[in-house]
């Protein structure tokens, strides 16, 4: 197994570790990092780019040659990491002996550590592995302007431990704005624009996802049961779980416990019986 060590401070600390470590060839162009890698540890890309507010983010497009392990570093400033799954599967763990967790195809998590304890990521060998991290950074100055979303996302995203970690079903609008993300048509500064509207969407329907906002959806397909029966087949080929999935706004496993914990009643029958 060959084990690698990423550093949370400076990019061009980063990339130049990685560079070492797979042997690769590193090229920037507008704050944009790109190394390629066709050495015996491995086969493809890492790029990743950097904005004016620390923001970052990172792909990794490999097929390695040999396991893996990513130790990513923890400290009270460590960012808030948003993971998305493209290919492949990776397990997560805090520390070596920790517990596993899988991300795979098409999921998403949100990870956020400040204990002692490093971030495990490891990979099998001979699989392709497409895999995306945003970077959002904790610590702000008494006169950044971000500093009250900062304060909401640790406030979500952290624990008395320290060790946080959730990871969430596939969610088609999460998935749509990735895919979006690796289509970008424009170059140089309007590129990095673009980018950074585009993360910045994405990281807002993870918290929406993540904070049962999606609870409001419910109260909308409730009030059809007061509305004009020819409403109701407007949607009558799907059922209520079908709906929420389609928009992206939930992972169906979660559906009955917020709909019982909003409406005190099972929603199984409901689902069902919505078009009948």
């Amino acid at each position: 197994m060959k084990k690698l060590y990423l550093n949370t401070g400076g990019f061009d600390t980063i990339f130049n570790d990685l560079k070492d470590s797979f042997n690769g060839k590193l090229i920037t162009d507008n704050k944009e990092y790109t190394l390629v890698i066709k050495s015996k540890w491995a086969k493809g890309t890492i790029t990743g780019v950097c904005f004016e507010n620390k923001m970052s983010h990172l792909t990794f497009d490999l097929v390695l040659n040999c396991d893996v392990s990513l130790s990513i570093e923890s400290s009270q400033s460590a960012p808030i990491l948003f993971a998305y799954c493209e290919n492949g599967s990776l397990t997560h763990s805090f520390g070596v002996s920790g517990e596993k967790k899988s991300l795979a195809k098409n999921q998403t998590g949100i990870l956020s550590n400040t204990s002692l304890i490093n971030s495990i990521l490891s990979f099998e060998s001979h699989k392709h592995i497409q895999f995306s991290l945003i970077g959002i950074p904790t610590a702000y100055s008494l006169e950044d302007e971000s500093k009250e979303v900062i304060s909401q996302l640790k406030g979500k995203f952290r624990n008395e431990s320290g060790n946080y970690i959730y990871i969430a079903s596939e969610n088609y609008k999460v998935a749509e704005k990735w895919r979006e993300l690796k289509t970008i048509p424009q170059q140089g500064i309007v590129r990095n624009l673009v980018k950074k509207i585009i993360l910045k969407e994405i990281i807002a329907l993870e918290i929406a996802q993540h904070s049962y906002n999606y609870i409001k959806t419910f109260d909308h397909f409730l009030n059809l049961a007061i509305k004009p029966i020819n409403e109701i087949k407007r949607i009558s080929h799907m059922n209520l779980s079908e709906v929420i999935y389609a928009a992206g706004l939930a992972g169906r496993n979660y559906l009955p416990r917020i709909f019982k914990e909003k409406y005190h009643l099972s929603y199984k029958p409901f689902n069902q019986k919505l078009v009948s």
